[in-house]
């Protein structure tokens, strides 16, 4: 029997895949349990939901009776989406960041510069993406607080040196450390279909030096290791033209549509558009726009690709890139 998950409920679980605390966890998960429709096809979920709330309470009283443990990050949301960099030493992580973004982390040529995780926004057309850099990781070096970063961004950039014979490997057992950790690197992301405790999150391999001879011989013998389903880019990064693809790449990673809003006999707002999902509706865009705007939505006017100019439509309408939306209440 389909669980048939609302979009109210389906919400929710977004925020909780987001979350960094075990705090704001635990209150997402009460509110998942009185959301999420009470029948046969959801009996399995509800039970997913009762043994990680209890999960998640342990853990809290163990944190409050704990020692204060190592260094933990967190790094708000902003932009169109959050993107995290993740590789094995010298894969051209911070190199990335560096081409892509304003922020100035170390670049060298011998392994572990970078020790502590680097933000930086990418511009894109009118919105911004924001990425994150993180130290390298291998099988004997794996930062904790890298994983609840990964978990709750958007999508990752795995980074593979082209130009190294040792790249195949060691981007494999960055696979491995993540995979271990019940977090699989992959071509979606949301919540594994068997289990609940899983998470995939969509990965791009950005293939850093991609114009080296025997790049693409190391890539096969990678993709022989590690049997991979996400999209690949070859970038040489001293090309303007490599950089921008990436660029390009990296916004498509995310899998959400730009929409531009107008109050009723006002202007449009084409300054800073509203970011959702791709295949969102009307009822979406308005649930980011403020949260008590869904109960009182009665109809949009949309002008662009999704509607003729000035239609009205209601919640239930699937919105286009660059779509701009009049919401009536």
């Amino acid at each position: 029997m389909p669980a048939n998950l609302t979009p109210q409920y389906q919400r929710l679980e977004e925020q909780y895949r987001r979350a960094h605390t075990a705090q704001e966890r635990a209150d997402l998960l009460d509110e998942m349990l009185a959301t999420i429709p009470k029948h046969k096809g959801t009996e399995k979920l509800q039970a997913d939901l009762k043994t990680k709330l209890k999960e998640t309470k342990a853990e809290l009283q163990s944190e409050a009776s704990a020692p204060k443990r190592g260094k933990t990050f967190r790094f708000p949301r902003q932009g169109a989406g959050q993107v995290v960099i993740v590789g094995a030493p010298n894969a051209g992580k911070s190199r990335i960041l560096k081409e892509l973004t304003k922020a100035e982390p170390e670049v060298a040529p011998y392994p572990f510069t970078t020790r502590e995780p680097l933000p930086g926004m990418m511009p894109w057309q009118d919105v911004s993406v924001q990425l994150i850099d993180t130290p390298p990781i291998t099988d004997a070096h794996f930062e904790p607080y890298l994983l609840n970063l990964v978990r709750a961004a958007d999508a990752v950039v795995l980074a593979f040196d082209g130009s190294s014979d040792d790249a195949p490997d060691q981007t494999a057992e960055v696979l491995k450390q993540f995979a271990s950790r019940k977090t699989l690197l992959s071509d979606v992301t949301g919540f594994d279909d068997e289990d609940f405790s899983i998470i995939r999150v969509k990965t791009l391999l950005a293939v850093t030096r991609g114009d080296d001879p025997g790049c693409e011989d190391r890539l096969a013998y990678f993709r022989e290791m590690a049997e991979t389903n996400f999209a690949t880019l070859k970038v040489d990064l001293d090309q303007p033209v490599a950089r921008e693809s990436l660029r390009e790449a990296i916004f498509q990673l995310l899998g959400v549509i730009r929409l531009y809003t107008k109050k009723p006999g006002k202007p449009a707002d084409y300054s800073s558009p509203f970011v959702i999902k791709s295949g969102g509706t009307v009822e979406d865009l308005a649930a980011d726009v403020h949260r008590d705007l869904v109960e009182s939505l009665k109809f949009a006017k949309v002008w662009g690709s999704s509607a003729h100019d000035g239609q009205s439509v209601g919640r239930d309408h699937v919105l286009h890139d660059k779509d701009l939306v009049e919401l009536h209440a």
